[in-house]
């Protein structure tokens, strides 16, 4: 009875927080709110006007265009949909009838693939276009064609009946999207929204600050394919994506081992381990400038001078460049990495440990045969959150440490060392006649860049893992 009165009291002490909080938060931000609210009417009361202007643009679109780009998504359309078909036929799910499905699929596809094809207002297909606009535009239909497909076959498929073992699902499937809405909305408004005005932006040409443009179709796309500096700050990115993730990951797992060991004051040492993680990447960064300047004022430099004679110009060497970023990119995210490599040891049965010691495996076997199996949904967390980190949460380590250099080739002609894209899209982006629609188009490139990995990472690793009950 006292538990029931407690949990009442809990329940009535929340929800009156709750409603105090989003009182007080609407009364502070009141102006912010009404700033919004106004812009999302004056949205409302365009969508007249680009409801008339649509229909005007396709009243007077030629048919070529239109038929080439509706030929291209009904293919896409109907390919995926062949193969979601067969495969929910082998797992026994109720689908619709083959033919239905198809028809279903090109349909929808010719209908998605005018969303791309809209926006680009169909020049990839009209005869003035390149052969590499032509490509790249075929490419962006038929991925916007699988966009609009795939979510409705995920309605048409539907989940399991609800059964009264089961747990997880709610009785009405309307109930659950009423209590998704809010996120969604907040998705459209803050982030489907921008990224769509980012796409329109990188057709563009246009210098920073001047307003003028003009439409350049995907130009400003196949001027990046081109670029020999780009492509090296691609390269770049990549190769130090990869010493980070290994680097970060690896370190953090064999501390999170030693940590995890049964010692006075583990907790203290715990809690030191995971504190670089509590700094900025600029703070991070200041650390090992610090560390790793030039001269005797430098820390490294001056006990590599004391013992061997030498002090090596880490800043201004190209690879020693990299690897400093490297260093300050991995300690910074390294307590993060700790955190749930000590958390998931924790959770490793000792007796399947002991078990495994009395048939006789050593502690390595010990080590590679149990626990980093069971490690395993941590690893995969952490290998996309890392890989995330490398590509953007880079960028403080990068400005403060190396600036994007030093330069490679003829007077910079390749770029800089450490120019990762992030930190070359920032520069393009906001420097004193920067052309904005080519940096538009590299966060595109970037963000589906990263998307692609990591829907890479489900599809070939996720799908591998399995999850403790």
């Amino acid at each position: 009875m006292a538990d029931e009165r407690l949990q009442k009291l809990s329940v009535r002490a929340i929800t009156a927080f709750v409603i105090v909080f989003s009182v007080w938060f609407v009364i502070a931000e009141r102006d912010g709110l009404l700033r919004l609210l106004t812009w999302l009417l004056a949205g409302l009361a365009d969508a007249p006007r680009a409801l008339e202007a649509l229909i005007s643009y396709y009243a007077t679109l030629p048919s070529e265009p239109l038929l080439l780009s509706a030929g291209v998504g009904g293919l896409a359309g109907g390919i995926v949909s062949h193969l979601i078909w067969r495969r929910a036929v082998r797992t026994g799910k109720r689908v619709p009838q083959r033919a239905l499905g198809l028809a279903l699929g090109i349909g929808v596809g010719m209908a998605g693939a005018q969303i791309a094809a809209t926006a680009t207002q169909h020049c990839t297909y009209r005869p003035e276009a390149s052969a590499a606009e032509t490509l790249l535009g075929v490419v962006l239909t038929a991925l916007t064609a699988i966009a609009v497909l795939l979510p409705l076959w995920t309605l048409l498929l539907g989940r399991r009946r609800f059964e009264q073992a089961e747990s997880g699902y709610f009785r009405s499937r309307g109930l659950g999207y009423i209590l998704l809405l809010p996120t969604l909305l907040s998705l459209l408004i803050f982030l489907y929204y921008p990224s769509a005005q980012m796409f329109n932006m990188s057709l563009m040409a246009r210098r920073f600050p001047i307003r003028t443009e003009r439409f350049v179709c995907l130009g400003n796309y196949i001027s990046l394919l081109n670029d020999v500096v780009y492509q090296n700050s691609l390269l770049t990115t990549f190769l130090i994506t990869i010493f980070v993730v290994l680097g970060s990951m690896v370190t953090a797992l064999g501390i999170a081992v030693l940590a995890s060991q049964k010692v006075r004051g583990a907790a203290l040492y715990r809690t030191l381990l995971i504190f670089p993680f509590a700094l900025s990447p600029v703070v991070s960064a200041a650390v090992f400038q610090a560390m790793f300047r030039e001269g005797g004022s430098g820390l490294i430099n001056y006990l590599l001078d004391l013992t061997l004679g030498v002090q090596p110009g880490w800043l201004r060497d190209a690879m020693l460049a990299r690897l400093v970023v490297v260093f300050a990119a991995i300690w910074n995210i390294l307590g993060f990495n700790i955190i749930f490599y000590v958390a998931g040891l924790q959770n490793v049965p000792r007796d399947l440990q002991e078990a495994a010691a009395i048939d006789g495996a050593n502690r390595v076997q010990r080590f590679f045969r149990i626990v980093l199996p069971m490690l395993a949904p941590y690893t995969f967390f952490l290998l996309v959150t890392n890989v995330t980190y490398a590509f953007y949460g880079i960028y403080g380590a990068i400005d403060m440490l190396t600036q994007g250099g030093p330069p490679i080739g003829a007077a910079g002609a390749l770029g800089g060392a450490t120019e990762m894209l992030i930190y070359k899209l920032y520069q393009d982006g906001f420097r004193p006649g920067a052309p904005i629609g080519s940096a538009a188009a590299q966060a595109v490139f970037l963000f589906t860049i990263v998307a692609g990995l990591t829907v890479l990472q489900f599809r070939t690793i996720e799908r591998n893992i399995t999850y403790g009950g």
